[in-house]
């Protein structure tokens, strides 16, 4: 059996996730395919994950992408999560995760409001909500939630919700309807109407936004196709990191790796893991590379067991729920993190010291960066405890 290495996986990331200058990608759409997806829960997160993997890129290009040319689209997907894909895709990522993340939050919504003491029968009601929605859509051609809220009664009205969790509170029903229907392939986040790295989106059906409705894939044809990609971008990986990452089942992630014939490998510190069949050469090295991203950028949420690249730095870098913060990479691992000062200049918080060659590399990722920015001061939804610590 086949032994891959740290080191070997730290050079993977060079090249596979376009962080390596010698490797960045052409264009925005090179670079979605090339990581599967962006996460877009944080809407400055897709901005700066390209900024850190495309050369010579432009906000312009990436808004571009996801609202001129619509080649780009988010959709709410793997573990309940937003991410930005490639259209082609929608299709494909809705029958292998979206579907699913669809029936448990219709059935969590339903029981919600009738817990609520909202609505007697929670089902009827978000049935009937859902669609004059979607009929509030058809007549306004995109709307914000607001906008919708007010030509659609049955979507008024808020309710406590998660009371005992951190991010629990009063929230509103329109929302919840909408993330109803994204799940399900209905509406997509359409229009942002806010500066770049602010969420303020527009709704629209997704027919209409996308000129017609994505191709329905077979569920297994569908997931076997994600796995094959991701396989591609962040194999090795173990069984409980594909599981993670699709949000699915144990059983569902073993079909699908047995569906593009993965091989079983074995993984330096991680025990038995998985390649694809065409995947299995060994990685060269690469130059030694610094790169700065974003919080819940794909690559920091990339796999569930990640000692391989994160270290001992887990406390300062993910919160309590899981969310990766602003990272500082040299050479394949996590170092530290970085922040702004009130100017909008862009510093590093290291966590350790990688030497003076990483720290020179590093410096001048903070000087890009801050040139880039232009000044923008960016307010991460997710901070990280080193980034509140600043």
């Amino acid at each position: 059996m086949r032994t891959v290495t740290v080191a070997e996986r730290r050079a993977r990331l060079a090249r596979r996730h376009l962080l390596s200058p010698a490797h960045r990608a052409g264009d925005v759409l090179a670079c979605t395919d090339g990581l599967v997806c962006l996460h877009a829960t944080d809407v400055a997160t897709t901005y700066l994950s390209l900024w850190a993997r495309v050369g010579g890129v432009a906000v312009a290009d990436i808004d571009k992408a996801m609202y001129a040319d619509r080649t780009l689209v988010k959709h709410l997907c793997m573990r309940r999560t937003l991410f930005v894909l490639r259209r082609e895709q929608f299709g494909v990522v809705q029958a292998a995760a979206s579907d699913r993340v669809a029936a448990v939050e219709w059935r969590r919504l339903a029981r919600d409001v009738e817990k609520a003491g909202l609505y007697a029968d929670g089902t009827a009601w978000l049935e009937a909500a859902a669609e004059a929605a979607l009929a509030g859509l058809d007549a306004l051609g995109e709307a914000s939630a607001a906008e919708l809220r007010a030509a659609v009664p049955l979507l008024e009205g808020s309710m406590e919700y998660a009371v005992d969790k951190p991010y629990g509170g009063r929230i509103s029903l329109g929302p919840r309807v909408l993330n109803c229907l994204s799940a399900a392939g209905e509406v997509v986040r359409a229009t942002n109407r806010g500066p770049w790295h602010v969420s303020r989106p527009a709704w629209a059906r997704t027919s209409t936004w996308l000129g017609a409705a994505p191709e329905a894939v077979p569920e297994r044809e569908a997931r076997a196709e994600l796995v094959r990609r991701w396989l591609h971008a962040f194999g090795p990986a173990t069984l409980a990191d594909l599981k993670w990452w699709l949000g699915s089942t144990v059983t569902a992630a073993r079909a699908a790796l047995a569906d593009v014939g993965a091989v079983e490998v074995s993984i330096e510190g991680a025990g038995p893991g998985y390649l694809l069949p065409d995947d299995l050469a060994g990685e060269p090295a690469a130059e030694p590379w610094a790169a700065l991203l974003p919080a819940l950028d794909p690559t920091t949420m990339g796999w569930q067991e990640r000692a391989w690249y994160l270290g001992g730095h887990k406390a300062q870098i993910f919160d309590s729920t899981g969310n990766g913060g602003m990272t500082a990479w040299w050479d394949g691992r996590i170092v530290g993190g970085w922040n702004q000062h009130p100017s909008g200049e862009v510093y590093l918080q290291l966590l350790e010291d990688p030497g003076p060659a990483a720290r020179a590399a590093l410096d001048a990722e903070a000087a890009r960066l801050t040139g880039w920015l232009d000044g923008v001061l960016l307010a991460p939804r997710f901070p990280s405890p080193l980034s509140r610590s600043a």
